[in-house]
């Protein structure tokens, strides 16, 4: 049995989040916003709600469901968001596998959940199926494998290869590491048809490197922007891959 409030604690050697996570949320954000995010949304592993606050201060949302498996990250993200001043978002303490809900969603979002699953095309399945609405879209993001910082580390001999799942990634509960053909590659598998996709923010620095930058004020926010719209012209050389997908 899996302990998801265990999975989501930081080990002596790496954090489950950093500041760089919270700052890609608005990259990704603004990336599955040009595609329309409305309606009844579904926010599947929405951990603390830092993503979630992007949903609501966008108000594209008429009512939000969000369904995470650690009870403790459900009762940080209530600390963390106005719930009197949304008052249409419902929290599910449920896995995926085991969560059953009363109506179908025009938008379905997941960053940075996928490659945590055991069985992510029998999820893919299920949201296909059961959970998008007819003309909905399911916006999906995760880590990429090829990103300049994960190849470094390979380099350096930190890694094994791109696409190797570290000790620490597993001690966080991720199963795989994608790139942008296998993500694909499931996506499809699980009946889905791909709309867009691509990478968000061109990476060069590993996550606690970009902290430590960010820090000392050596990199700044015009940097990070620079690095945002470098990643549209290399999607295989970016932190994140994103893929778009309808019925």
């Amino acid at each position: 049995m899996r302990n998801y409030n265990k999975e989501i604690k930081d080990t002596s050697s790496h954090k489950y989040t950093y500041d760089f996570d919270k700052i890609m949320h608005g990259f990704i954000y603004r990336t599955f916003k040009q595609y329309s995010i409305y309606g009844h949304i579904l926010e599947l592993g929405s951990f603390k709600g830092d993503f979630t606050k992007h949903i609501l201060n966008d108000k594209c949302s008429s009512y939000l469901t969000c369904i995470e498996a650690s009870k403790k990250a459900i009762e940080e993200a209530k600390k963390n968001i106005n719930l009197k001043g949304n008052p249409n978002i419902n929290f599910v303490n449920s896995t995926f596998e085991y969560a059953t809900l009363s109506c179908k969603y025009e938008t379905v979002i997941m960053t940075h959940v996928l490659e945590h699953l055991d069985s992510p095309i029998e999820i893919l399945r299920k949201i296909n199926k059961k959970w998008l609405s007819e003309n909905g879209r399911l916006f999906i993001a995760v880590p990429n494998a090829n990103a300049p910082s994960r190849q470094i580390a390979v380099e350096m001999g930190l890694i094994d290869h791109n696409t190797a799942v570290t000790k620490d990634e597993k001690k966080h509960g991720h199963k795989r590491t994608y790139t942008l053909d296998t993500l694909k590659n499931d996506v499809r598998k699980a009946g889905l048809k791909i709309e867009a996709s691509g990478g968000i923010f061109f990476k060069g620095l590993a996550n606690f490197q970009f902290d430590k930058a960010l820090q000392e004020k050596i990199i700044t926010l015009e940097y990070l922007e620079g690095c945002y719209q470098l990643g549209k012209s290399y999607p295989d050389l970016c932190s994140s891959i994103y893929v778009v997908a309808g019925h």
